[in-house]
């Protein structure tokens, strides 16, 4: 995760009393972006818990959904790295999971997730598994 994330403050939900609203310097919370012709809503947790105490999960999460003059929709590839790079540096690693249909959660149908371990490096393929890289 950044060590600053300053730059979001003027996107954050503050309003005292509605729901999931925090305040200035929490490393989590909801974020309202407007870019371009899309709105963007944003959800994050450090890992520590949205209370901000050591007794969280371990993983740094970031939700979006997006909305734009269609309604809302399923963020793209490139809104998705976009997003990632609001709160992670370029070289940390933050992955998208498919996990067993047994265990699938969907309590919003246009938004997708990226996850991050707080404790350790996530073990990825070499890049060359992936796809060539173009100049």
């Amino acid at each position: 995760m950044k060590t600053d994330i300053s730059h979001l403050e003027k996107f954050r939900h503050t309003k005292v009393g509605t729901a999931m609203a925090t305040k200035e310097g929490d490393r989590f919370g909801v974020f309202y972006i407007q870019n371009a012709r899309t709105m963007f809503i944003l959800i994050f947790d450090d890992g520590h818990g949205m209370d901000g105490g050591e007794d969280g999960s371990g993983w740094e999460h970031l939700s979006l959904r997006a909305k734009d003059y269609s309604g809302e929709r399923v963020p793209t590839w490139s809104e998705m790295c976009w997003a990632k790079d609001l709160f992670w540096d370029e070289e940390e690693c933050a992955v998208q999971f498919h996990p067993p249909k047994s265990e699938y959660v969907n309590n919003h149908p246009h938004v997708l997730h990226l996850w991050r371990q707080v404790s350790r490096e996530f073990p990825r393929p070499q890049s060359i598994l992936v796809g060539i890289k173009g100049g």
